[in-house]
């Protein structure tokens, strides 16, 4: 199939309000694509815009409306397509919030039978980072990572429930803004009518590159290498899109380091992977050995800044325990992906959030 190439814009339009997904089995990674982990270089200087495109003809992203938009769940709600604490879960006998990494773009054409037509885009330049072809594989059904250079270090996009992925991709291939990457769909390992066709679409980093040690000592499956949803941890798309439309200069830097923050963790450990590959989130000294550090956090766990704790603040974190401080609860809102959880009156990391942290730290 030849790839195609669309003019991807970005319009000043007004922001809708936008409020863990897990993959199943697939392909093993290709690591040469990846930065490595090394001593953390100085931040790189940033001397053009870093643009991420919309990823289908669907223009309306940030209008105030959003209804044909955004595909919702069964719901029906607009809200529960966005990214954030927007969805309900059963645990148990109990409905509780559940976080959406994503946003879900409903097709704007379709054929006779209702299947879309829409073309799924590169967002931005780039490399293959990972593609799983086998829609039942995972709860994103086919899908295809791409890995972006930019000033904060490698993002990434993600594109799911894809009807088909383009031919010619393979892993580690460049690919430009705007090159056909696939085309919307419905495959789910979980099972998505073909009336809620949508392309899920997310803007990630990735935690640790050290991500499979960690999976493979839990004896976890099924295993998609680096790129299970554990390991990516997402930005707000829309977030990303209203940003670049009012800044000219906009770089990723800058907006991942102001995203707000919901709590802060104070843990023991070695220099995490993740500052390594994202400097310019870590904040003076660099630690060169096993330190007490403070890492200051999204609601869905996106580390935004890092630091060496001072005297007072690792006194708290007696005998290695990690402590929950400083938790902004109009920030954590509904709390949907339950890394922290309070107890007696007292924040605590629960079941999910310590399992974060130890691929943090790992």
């Amino acid at each position: 199939m030849k790839l195609s190439l669309l003019p991807i814009q970005i319009r000043a339009v007004s922001v809708l309000a936008a409020g863990v997904l897990l993959l199943g089995a697939g392909c093993r990674r290709q690591p040469e694509i990846l930065p490595p982990t090394v001593n953390p270089p100085a931040p790189p200087v940033q001397t053009v815009p870093e643009p991420i495109g919309f990823p289908t003809d669907q223009t309306n992203l940030l209008s105030a409306n959003g209804v044909g938009v955004f595909q919702p769940t069964e719901a029906g709600t607009v809200e529960s397509a966005l990214f954030g604490s927007v969805r309900t879960a059963q645990r148990g006998n109990k409905l509780v919030a559940s976080f959406h990494e994503g946003i879900d773009i409903a097709p704007l054409r379709r054929d006779s039978r209702g299947r879309p037509l829409d073309t799924v885009y590169a967002a931005a330049a780039g490399n293959v980072a990972y593609i799983n072809r086998v829609g039942g594989n995972s709860n994103y059904g086919r899908y295809v990572v791409l890995a972006h250079p930019r000033s904060v270090g490698t993002v990434y996009t993600l594109y799911a429930h894809l009807a088909n992925i383009a031919s010619g991709l393979g892993i580690g291939r460049q690919i430009q803004a705007g090159e056909t990457v696939g085309t919307v769909g419905n495959s789910s390992s979980s099972g998505i009518p073909m009336s809620r066709a949508h392309l899920h679409f997310e803007v990630a980093l990735l935690l640790n590159v050290r991500f499979d040690g960690w999976f493979h000592a839990q004896k976890l499956k099924p295993d998609h290498g680096l790129f299970n949803g554990r390991n990516l941890v997402g930005v707000d798309p829309l977030a990303v899109f209203a940003a670049q439309s009012v800044q000219p200069d906009f770089t990723f830097a800058a907006f991942v380091s102001r995203r707000p923050r919901a709590f802060d963790v104070i843990a023991t450990g070695r220099l995490p992977d993740f500052f390594r590959r994202y400097p310019s989130l870590w904040e003076g000294a660099i630690p060169t050995e096993k330190s007490v550090m403070v890492i200051s956090c999204t609601e869905n766990g996106l580390p935004v800044k890092g630091r060496i704790a001072t005297a007072e603040e690792a006194v708290r974190a007696k005998g290695g325990i990690p402590v929950v401080v400083n938790v902004d609860e109009a920030v954590l809102g509904r709390n949907g992906s339950h890394l922290i959880l309070r107890r007696q009156d007292e924040w605590q990391l629960g079941q999910n959030g310590g399992r974060w942290l130890a691929i943090l730290l790992y």
